[in-house]
């Protein structure tokens, strides 16, 4: 494991190796596997994010509860009609496929979580879409996104009801958005500051999922999420100085968790989940359980 940032770019410097490269080894020497074994393990990985990414392009996907389903069908037939441009609509709608995809009980990759699936598949194919990077390279950015996912879990958190969204959105947006920069062939302090920008965009977003289901809003925030990650990185390999390095940025970020009320950290207590319409949706749900229990047994 690396504990931060700092101590990858070190081991960077010192060998010449990419990030990917750096925790393959490392990953050899902690499981035991061949090199051989981890890189089929990531395309499988990556099959199955590319498989929930486009699932929901073409058709509906309704939610077990029914209350989210069918937006990322909407969505991807905007796109030429979209004001942000058809990329960045594509992306958001890969990313609420995934959402969808998940809610129905589908098979996806918690990359960091299931509630953030959504945007490091978009990110990644959107791109691949957009320049044509085969699934090896893409596999090669996915590596260096779970780098950046490793160092946020190991001082700060990539969990909601820890966290907040930040934990989760937040992470995700931050491996996506260096796993961009990697892929256009930027250098490793590119990476963290699209990395560091991601999580200033979003530090301090609560996770307030109505019925307590990883559905709503986390479909929105994944859309976004991904639309955070592709600015982050565009910001970043523009030149854009970043100010407060990423591992200060991970630390506040724990620092912002922390501070952050029960009411907002996934228990649906607080945020939109109490807002009326949410608590009705909760009382249909019940009413409609109840009853369904009743007919069970007759």
């Amino acid at each position: 494991m690396y504990n931060k940032a700092k101590e990858i770019k070190k081991i960077h410097l010192e060998t010449g190796k990419p990030i990917w490269e750096i925790a393959i080894e490392k990953d050899i020497e902690n499981t035991g596997a061949t090199r051989e074994e981890i890189l089929k393990t990531m395309h499988l990985t990556l099959d199955v994010m590319k498989d929930s990414a486009y699932k929901g392009l073409d058709k509906a996907i309704i939610s077990m509860s029914k209350i989210t389903g069918g937006n990322a069908v909407k969505l991807n037939n905007y796109k030429d009609d979209a004001v942000c441009g058809p990329t960045i609509a594509r992306a958001m709608a890969m990313a609420l496929s995934v959402s969808e995809v998940n809610a129905s009980m589908g098979r996806i990759v918690a990359a960091p979580t299931a509630g953030a699936s959504g945007i490091l598949p978009a990110a990644l194919f959107i791109m691949q879409e957009k320049y044509g990077y085969d699934d090896d390279k893409l596999v090669e950015a996915m590596i260096v996104a779970g780098v950046i996912g490793e160092i946020i879990a190991q001082n700060a958190s990539i969990s909601g009801a820890e966290g907040g969204c930040q934990a989760e959105c937040g992470s995700a947006a931050a491996m996506a958005a260096a796993a961009i920069c990697y892929l256009r062939g930027y250098e490793i302090d590119t990476l963290f500051a699209a990395s560091a920008y991601s999580i200033k965009n979003i530090l301090g977003l609560v996770c307030d999922p109505v019925l307590g289901l990883v559905e709503y809003p986390c479909n929105l925030r994944n859309a976004s999420g991904v639309v955070n990650a592709m600015i982050s990185a565009d910001i970043a390999m523009s030149g854009f100085p970043c100010l407060i390095p990423l591992d200060e940025t991970i630390d506040s970020m724990r620092q912002v968790g922390n501070s952050m009320p029960e009411a907002l950290r996934e228990t649906a207590l607080g945020g939109i989940a109490a807002t009326p319409t949410a608590e009705n949706l909760e009382k249909e749900m019940e009413d409609k359980y109840k009853h369904d229990e009743k007919e069970a047994t007759k």
